[in-house]
């Protein structure tokens, strides 16, 4: 639902009340009890109704039906920032709520989101998983999950979120919607349960950047009784040409579909008279480490720690563990923090004198609810690997929709970002960006896409530098590699194979040989094997070979966490192969799962 649809509607007759009406029953059979938090009675939204028929139609929003965060305040209606031992109710609106009921908006209720807006993922709710509107296998997003779903449902024009690390960009991206997160101090947070004070945005949904810009001209503005509001001055100007960077390394997590949907989106930028020019991530992605990495997640705790420690027992349980983990940050270990900031926010400084705006996934992959309750700490980890620093840098973003994926099932997006100020430029080439992809078909883009910086199909190639007489060295003989747990393809870690341009040579097994147990995960490792050599007790196991050049192999290898390692395996064929192994004091503790003949039938056990 769009509010130019909306518009069109009242012209021909349509009343406020009877809007408000017709959603009602929409609602009843969307029929998703985990989307609303608190959804006013329909005779109490009706009589909001007509108090906004008695205003002027005049007003920029008139009759406009949104819906809001259960973490932003409104006046009468419960907060509960989704835990209900927190609920409280406002006496006041909170600020971006009042500026839209002024403009003649009219909120429908308050949505579901990850407790205390913790988490991308919109699985951490006792009251439960919002339903992706496109298809309910997949992750709706999180934290602000029931906003996205109640637009992406047709519920409603427009949205409020927050994002303070992805919050309000990754439910877009997995509903097929624009999430417009704005410069820090753009619009006001007064009334907004804080989760890291400093860095809280109030965010916002649509279904087209025209209608983010319509809301945006509303909300947007200086409040002088918040004190994180800013007098934020536009800044840049959309002209025929712009340079937009594009990282030369991006990790897709071994998703199967979001490299190719990312490879059409820079296509669509150049349609538009944006130039691609390769860019270096790194200081930003070092930046993005500190945000659960460091003393800003103590924010957290400095936000609802108090009311944590008095009702231990009404924490969602993920929400406990992260908000536990959260304590802890002395005073000089975060002075250290915020130098490192300063640091990294020089060098990103750096690549905006080459490029006026960053394309960006807006996540690596497309995750399924079920993978994400089997293992919700690493998902959530990855879905916020081009998120999370934002906030820290001061830039302003919108994630925009890119395609479908896993055969039109799912939606999947990218986002715009720029420095503070460049609102109004990356709505605006939000807006041109959907023009362009409402009458290209993806596969046609992605299949005419000339070769990025390596990026082919789904894997990035890193090719070697020139040789001094500007000709490339020939090719080096690769290196094999046999993995037995979750490097395997289609396993969690696999993507550190795939994104260094590993080659599978065979699906095999060792020789009869070995014993195999099983490691349990451990802080953001999953649960991994350990491959022992035990000529007397062992039994065969299921592996892959796969091969990786030299420098990769040497990437690849040192990043192995002990106590496994790499050494020679033994397979069926009589051939000693490059491979995980374990140290012996792997199986203390661990679970010997040898009878199973192979990780992926222990995954498979249940």
């Amino acid at each position: 639902m769009k509010i130019s649809e909306v518009r069109a509607r009242y012209a021909a007759g349509l009343r406020p009340w009877e809007l408000v009406a017709e959603l009602y029953e929409k609602i009843r059979v969307w029929n998703d009890p985990a989307l609303f938090i608190h959804l006013p009675e329909i005779d109490d939204l009706v009589a909001l109704a007509e108090e906004v028929e008695r205003m002027s139609e005049d007003l920029p929003l008139w009759g406009i039906p949104f819906v809001v965060k259960d973490n932003i305040d409104v006046a009468g209606w419960p907060t509960t920032a989704a835990c209900p031992a927190f609920s409280y109710v406002p006496q006041a609106d909170a600020e971006v709520v009042r500026r839209l009921r002024a403009a003649g908006a009219m909120p429908l209720g308050k949505a579901n989101l990850d407790q205390f807006a913790t988490g991308l993922v919109g699985t951490r709710s006792p009251f439960g998983v919002p339903r992706n509107a496109v298809d309910a296998e997949f992750l709706p997003g999180g934290s602000s999950s029931g906003s996205a779903s109640a637009v992406a449902a047709g519920l409603c024009c427009f949205s409020l979120g927050t994002d303070t690390a992805g919050s309000g960009r990754v439910p877009a991206a997995f509903q097929g919607l624009v999430g417009w997160k704005p410069t820090k101090g753009l619009l006001s947070t007064r009334g907004v349960v804080p989760a890291c004070r400093s860095l809280d945005c109030v965010s916002v949904f649509t279904h087209t950047a025209e209608d983010a810009v319509a809301v945006a001209a509303v909300v947007a503005g200086f409040d002088e009784a918040d004190a994180f509001s800013r007098e934020i001055e536009p800044t840049g100007r959309a002209v025929a040409s712009f340079r937009f960077g594009v990282p030369r390394e991006l990790d897709f997590a071994g998703d199967p579909d979001t490299p190719e949907l990312f490879a059409a989106a820079v296509e669509r930028l150049k349609a538009i008279g944006g130039v691609p020019v390769g860019i270096d991530l790194k200081p930003f992605v070092e930046a993005a480490k500190l945000l659960y990495e460091g003393p800003w997640v103590a924010e957290r705790w400095a936000a609802v720690g108090g009311f944590v420690e008095e009702h231990p027992g009404e924490v969602f349980p993920v929400t406990w563990k992260i908000l536990e983990g959260s304590k802890g940050w002395d005073a000089a270990a975060t002075f250290r923090a915020q130098y490192r900031l300063r640091e990294l926010a020089r060098e990103a400084g750096k690549v905006w004198r080459e490029i006026e705006v960053m394309l960006l996934p807006t996540t690596p992959r497309i995750y399924t609810v079920a993978e994400v309750l089997d293992e919700p700490y690493q998902t959530n980890a990855t879905l916020g690997r081009y998120t999370n620093f934002m906030n820290l840098l001061d830039l302003a973003a919108v994630a925009i929709p890119a395609g479908e994926a896993r055969g039109g099932r799912a939606r999947w997006g990218v986002t715009l970002a720029a420095p503070a100020g460049w609102d109004g430029v990356l709505l605006e080439l939000a807006g041109s960006f959907g023009d362009v992809a409402a009458v290209c078909d993806r596969r046609t883009l992605a299949a005419s896409a000339a070769p990025w910086d390596g990026r082919i199909g789904d894997r990035t190639i890193r090719p070697a530098p020139p040789a001094s007489d500007g000709h490339r060295p020939p090719p080096q003989e690769g290196i094999p590699v046999v993995v037995c747990g979750a490097h395997l393809e289609g396993l969690p870690l696999h993507w550190q194979l795939a994104d260094r341009g590993a080659v599978l040579q065979s699906r095999t097994r060792t020789a009869a040989v070995y014993r195999m147990f099983a490691i349990p995960a451990t802080g953001s490792l999953p649960p991994r094997p350990a491959l022992i050599r035990d000529e007397a007790g062992g039994a065969a196991i299921e592996v892959e070979v796969w091969e990786l050049s030299p420098a990769a192999f040497g990437d690849f290898v040192s990043k192995i966490p002990g106590p496994l390692g790499i050494g020679k395996v033994l397979l069926e064929s009589g051939e000693e192969l490059p491979g995980f192994i374990a140290e012996p004091r792997a199986a203390d503790g661990a679970e010997e799962i040898t009878a199973f003949g192979g990780w992926k039938a222990w995954l498979a056990r249940d």
